[in-house]
């Protein structure tokens, strides 16, 4: 068999959301847990199972890598490289960043040497590798991407008139650099509790004057939303310095290794390299490494403009050009008319809306909103027809 319909995995994460999956895709929740993610891929900590059968899509690559996965994938990764969810968030997530490859070999390399079990919540690396994102918006998204230009930084920490950090602003204003960044960032990030609480005191008092720019106001609407939850943690200072960004459903973003963001609300899909490694500095009850984010952090800032995506149309095909070789992402529109695409890796395919027949070979699989199939490699092409929208990912 080249073509396989997916049971995947549900993640019940505590900032999900306990209706949008059943909203958006008839999934039931019976014991109304927040459901944050649906993982289709063949990742230990979430991995599909072949629909029918039970058995796990790891355990089925292995049986032929090369068959399934195609001579130049099996070679290059010897995995299925890349990890297909829907993550649908109903309170925000901590702010974070995913290492770059080299540094996830070695950090995992160093936590398994230290004997920390890979369950362990106080563990950094659940894998060897790199994590670099795309995130497809399902409905409107918000969420933070990247450092801020630095003349826009010291800008809002100047609207807002934090006393307790005048020096550092004007040691950044004196130096506008990414070395800059670096410094202000940390000092930041590694205040004592005695001035933390003071620079969130006036932080909060300076809230109470109206915004001079839109750009404070809407960085001041992600504060107010963080403070519900998170009153105490330096988090609330991230909108300040970083960019903040609303996607129209349908829209997307690249997320690189090493770059620190947040997903604050909304149901999206996302793609990554197949990892699992988190590293947190705020906005979180869950395990904080300030000093290993820093190591892990560019500090590069990015240009608001320059963050959505621009997909690339033909015949009913948008591609979203990503600068890694982990994962490629189309979205296609379902019609009546039959339409074929040709495979050079396996592929996994997620029905977003309609209903979609699918074929390979002989084979034929019908998806409705919130399925998924997975497609060997030596499946060559597939066709599809019906009324709908899919996802692809492959690589």
């Amino acid at each position: 068999m080249t073509l396989f319909k997916l049971d995947n995995v549900i993640q019940n994460y505590a900032w999900g959301s306990k209706s949008a999956l059943t909203k958006m895709f008839g999934i039931a929740n019976p014991q109304q847990q927040p459901q944050a993610e649906i993982w289709m891929g063949a990742h230990p900590n979430g991995c599909a199972k072949v629909h029918g059968t039970g058995e796990s899509l790891a355990d089925l690559l292995a049986k032929n890598n090369k068959r399934y996965l195609g001579a130049y994938t099996a070679a290059r990764f010897a995995e299925l490289p890349f990890l297909l969810k829907v993550l649908s968030a109903e309170a925000p997530l901590s702010i974070q960043v995913h290492p770059n490859k080299r540094n996830a070999e070695i950090g995992f390399e160093r936590e398994n040497q230290q004997g920390i079990a890979l369950t362990s919540p106080q563990r950094n690396y659940k894998d060897a590798n790199h994590k670099p994102e795309l995130v497809y918006a399902l409905t409107f998204f918000r969420a933070m991407n990247g450092f801020r230009p630095i003349p826009d930084i010291i800008e809002l920490f100047g609207q807002m008139n934090i006393h307790a950090l005048e020096q550092d602003l004007a040691r950044l204003e004196s130096q506008p650099t990414n070395a800059g960044l670096n410094v202000f960032f940390t000092t930041l990030m590694t205040m004592n509790d005695e001035r933390k609480a003071e620079v969130l005191q006036q932080l909060k008092q300076s809230m109470l004057r109206p915004a001079k720019t839109s750009q404070l106001r809407e960085a001041l609407q992600y504060i107010a939303e963080f403070e519900q939850l998170f009153p105490h943690d330096i988090g609330l200072l991230a909108p300040l310095f970083l960019n903040t960004v609303e996607l129209a459903p349908g829209e997307a973003m690249f997320l690189h290794a090493e770059t620190p963001h947040a997903y604050v609300r909304g149901t999206a899909l996302e793609i990554m390299a197949n990892s699992d490694n988190v590293l947190r500095s705020g906005l979180t009850p869950k395990h904080i490494d300030v000093a290993e984010l820093i190591r892990n952090t560019s500090f590069i800032p990015m240009h608001p403009q320059a963050i959505k995506l621009a997909p690339v149309h033909k015949d009913g095909k948008q591609s979203y050009p990503v600068p890694v070789d982990d994962f490629a992402f189309d979205i296609l529109t379902v019609t009546d008319e039959i339409r074929e695409q040709y495979i050079r890796s396996a592929e996994i395919l997620f029905c977003i809306d309609g209903q979609v027949s699918v074929t390979c070979e002989e084979q034929e699989i019908v998806l409705s909103a919130g399925e998924s199939a997975f497609i060997s490699n030596d499946a060559l092409r597939f066709s599809y027809v019906g009324q709908g929208t899919l996802a692809r990912a492959y690589n």
